[in-house]
């Protein structure tokens, strides 16, 4: 199969920020005095859209709105961004698949204004012929953008393939009518991930060599 283009997810595929995740949010539970989170309880545990992974860890919004915890998350995750990094490898898979001819694109839950601003921080942001995030940072689903992106796109499906880290990814992608594979590094785990029914890997340097042993450039 002859892919031509590859949608990367951004956080958790791109960007390592599942502890920051876990160090925003257990800051958020401490001040309201429920249980905290670990990074393998966060995993098993976060999923879209988020306000209702936020009801599961704990938040009432009986008491108080999801736009107004949803809003305290992003700003102190916005403050702290800068104390996470790409995952290891991604500059370099970035920069193959580009030598190779093949074009990218990001979808991503992140507010666009942000998520454009990060893949400038990063240096990452030319790699990219599409960056599509949200009009706001609740984080409710990339469906619909993911249509969006399919249509500017404008390759046969088979010709396209997407790249994330959560079973929310996967749902994406089928809903986009492409093929996707998945990374574990990331917001999810690999159990969890596997019940998707695609290829799972474990690190980039796994995606890479998948991805050129198959030849689909």
């Amino acid at each position: 199969m002859q892919y031509k283009h590859i949608i990367w997810d951004y956080n958790g595929t791109l960007l390592n920020d599942a502890n920051l995740c876990v160090e925003v949010i257990n800051g958020m539970l401490s001040k309201r005095r429920l249980p905290l989170m670990t990074l393998e309880k966060y995993r098993e545990m976060f999923d879209f859209p988020v306000k209702d992974y936020y009801e599961k860890t704990g938040f009432d919004f009986k008491k108080e709105s999801f736009e107004i915890v949803g809003t305290e998350f992003i700003k102190i995750y916005d403050e702290r961004l800068k104390t996470s990094s790409l995952h290891e490898g991604v500059n370099k898979i970035l920069q193959d698949i580009h030598n190779s001819g093949v074009k990218q694109s990001v979808l991503s839950a992140r507010k666009e204004e942000q998520l454009l601003n990060e893949l400038k921080y990063f240096k990452i942001f030319n790699y990219f012929e599409e960056i599509i995030g949200l009009n706001d940072h609740y984080a409710g689903g990339k469906i619909n953008i993911g249509l969006k992106l399919i249509k500017k796109i404008n390759l046969k499906k088979e010709k396209v393939l997407m790249i994330g880290d959560t079973k929310h990814d996967a749902e994406v992608a089928k809903a986009m009518g492409i093929n996707c594979i998945l990374i574990s590094h990331g917001h999810h785990t690999k159990k969890r991930l596997q019940t998707c029914g695609v290829e799972v890997f474990n690190k980039l340097e796994e995606i890479k060599k998948f991805i050129f042993s198959k030849n689909i450039f």
